[in-house]
């Protein structure tokens, strides 16, 4: 009988894994101590063998073997397998070890759970999950998973990551592709040389002995100096839909003429309703406010991860009938809206996140995890985050600024850097003034406006119940003002500047030190920095200031009867690469003390042996901003 092909696929791969399996990988006593260090999990051995047989279908196998130290470590097993009408788990099976080497589970794929691979927030996916149940008697143990996984869409060829993550060390990993398809492959590797990584072939990667890395304060995403590859095929299929990939430009126009071209149909009677809402507005931004505005009105963001990979937005009428999208179906409803008042946009591939991830300019293939939109202006562009009914137009700080991103024009793709917000624009103001009794009781108004990155620290405030106002102002903003007592707030938020205003009477007991009769007082009462960063015997990593900003801050404190100023320290300033600081103190002819602050923080990516410097800078800020002033009490 001719063996099939699935038999074939096992006979090429049983050599280059029976040569690699190594029994004493299944005692935790032969791990060398070094690996053990800072490490939740070591993975003792990770063969990947990737078989590529045609554009649309590849073969992935996989010998797995994890030592996990600790209970944090139970999550690195890697025993999670996701599938779906175009993934089939040809075969799977898991056994469990003590410390010793010892057999002591065995789980084949029957014994897998299986369930919808939605998460909290996705309406509906067509994705399905099987995972492992295990919970261990004793630590460590060892786990060695054994899989074979067949794709029938090659959109997404796994990449390597040798380096899992933080507190996770790698013994022995081997990454290969086989490609008999006959279309060209590219693969793309960063960071391999730092690591010692070796180059086996074109295809085939074999790492040794990395140790884990520790997460350090101020450090970049992982992935920007731990090893990876990426890999993609030039004519791939994404689950029945061929595309070809040569560079941006050619991917852009494939995703634009195969995925997006018959989704943007909208009923008459929204057509003619847009229409007639934009018609007394004089330019093209203008309209685009009011589209913007009108999805805001109308939608709700909610997951919706179906159709071809997920890449393919829902149908423009859909999200109207139903109110609903996720971030492409609303990307796309919002882009149909404004096709029909007269203004071009594009849909925006990206990655979202509080971290600065990019797109890779160099290397085309499927990458990113959201959409927003992106309208040409004069000789910029404007972004839209359609999946939000309160940002304000054109604002896109701390989720998608400052990173690389790929616009999909009829033309094609092209790689575009999205908004950078200036330290500048990144200004928050605090102006209060305080009352401040003979018994130390303090009742003050204070008004805080906050600009670009910072405003998003704080609009949201304006929907928030009283009581998670009062959780934020305690809890967290003052949280070092004991005795904090909101009296009243009153909010306003300007979406046209984009400023958000927060007007706060708030009251204290008991502030200040006794001293006899003199008193110790901070009259930095509402914007003192805290955030100093942790103290390392040896950096590891480099550093980097994502957003910068500036804070500036004026205080009047106005002294009850009794109460005079005994002594005010000297003015303060100090500059150095990583930002600017400035204090003052001084007492006015009626007796009253004025304080004021400027704080700048730089943007700026830098070393590791720079860190101690930068740490020692924001120690520096942090002492001042908590100096005394000493009164006096007269009674």
């Amino acid at each position: 009988m001719r063996p099939n092909l699935f038999q074939l696929v096992l006979l090429l791969v049983l050599p280059f894994y029976s040569q690699s399996q190594d029994q004493s990988k299944f005692t935790s006593l032969t791990l060398p101590k070094e690996l053990a260090e800072n490490a939740n999990a070591v993975v003792r051995q990770d063969d990947i063998l990737i078989d590529i047989t045609s554009y649309n279908r590849f073969v992935h196998t996989n010998t797995r073997i994890v030592t996990v130290l600790n209970k944090k470590g139970d999550d690195d097993i890697g025993a999670v397998f996701f599938y779906d009408e175009n993934t089939n788990i040809k075969s799977l099976e898991v056994r469990i070890y003590n410390s010793l080497g010892k057999e002591i589970n065995k789980f084949k794929k029957k014994d897998f759970e299986d369930q919808s691979a939605v998460s909290n927030g996705t309406l509906y996916a067509d994705n399905r999950v099987k995972y492992l149940r295990y919970t261990p008697i004793a630590y460590p143990y060892t786990v060695k998973i054994e899989s074979v996984v067949e794709y029938r869409s090659t959109a997404f060829l796994p990449g390597w990551r040798p380096l899992e993550g933080f507190y996770v060390s790698t013994e022995e990993a081997e990454y290969k592709i086989q490609n008999s398809s006959g279309v060209e492959l590219k693969v793309k590797t960063t960071n391999f040389e730092p690591f010692g990584i070796e180059k086996l072939s074109d295809f085939h990667f074999k790492a040794s002995h990395l140790q884990a890395l520790k997460p350090e304060a101020y450090s970049p995403n992982f992935y920007v100096y731990a090893p990876r590859l990426k890999a993609a095929l030039i004519d791939f299929d994404m689950e029945g839909v061929r595309g070809v990939n040569y560079d941006w430009k050619t991917f852009g126009q494939w995703y634009n003429d195969k995925l997006l071209f018959d989704t943007q149909v909208l009923p008459e009677t929204v057509k003619a309703e847009i229409k007639s809402l934009t018609e007394t507005a004089s330019t093209e931004l203008e309209k685009a406010k009011i589209v913007y505005e009108y999805v805001q009105k109308k939608t709700r963001y909610i997951s919706v991860q179906v159709g071809i990979g997920g890449w393919k937005p829902m149908y423009a009428e859909d999200v109207d009938r139903l109110g609903y999208g996720d971030c492409k179906g609303l990307t796309n409803y919002t882009k149909a809206l404004l096709n029909e008042v007269g203004v071009t946009s594009y849909h925006t591939l990206i990655y979202g996140s509080d971290e600065l991830q990019n797109f890779d300019s160099e290397f085309s293939a499927v990458q990113g995890n959201h959409m927003i939109l992106t309208i040409p202006h004069e000789d910029d562009y404007i972004w839209l985050e359609c999946t939000s009914q309160t940002a304000p137009f054109g604002y896109n700080a701390n989720f998608t600024d400052d990173r690389d991103a790929l616009v999909v024009t009829p033309e094609g793709g092209k790689i575009v850097h999205t908004r950078k917000y200036l330290d500048e624009d990144n200004l928050q103001t605090t102006k209060s003034k305080v009352d401040l009794s003979n018994d130390g009781t303090v009742h003050a108004n204070v008004l805080i406006r906050s600009f670009g990155s910072q405003y998003g620290e704080h609009y949201f405030l304006e929907t928030s119940t009283k009581r998670d106002q009062e959780l934020y102002y305690k809890k967290r903003y003052w949280s070092y003002l004991n005795s904090l007592r909101i009296d009243k707030t009153q909010f306003e938020n300007d979406k046209d500047s984009i400023m958000f205003l927060e007007q706060i009477d708030l009251s204290l007991s008991n502030y200040g030190m006794q001293a006899g009769k003199d008193i110790l007082i901070n009259p930095n009462l509402f914007n003192r920095y805290s955030n100093v960063p942790p103290k390392y015997k040896e950096r590891n990593l480099p550093f980097e200031v994502e957003r910068g900003f500036v804070d500036e801050d004026e205080t009047e404190i106005h002294l009850g009867d009794d109460l005079v100023v005994e002594g005010l320290f000297n003015d303060f300033e100090l500059k150095s690469k990583y930002g600017w600081y400035r204090i003052s103190v001084s007492e006015n002819d009626e007796g009253n003390i004025l304080y004021r602050r400027t704080f700048k923080l730089n943007k700026g990516a830098y070393t590791k042996e720079e860190y101690q410097e930068f740490r020692d800078f924001l120690v520096e800020v942090s002492k001042q901003d908590n100096a005394k002033i000493i009164l006096k009490n007269k009674s």
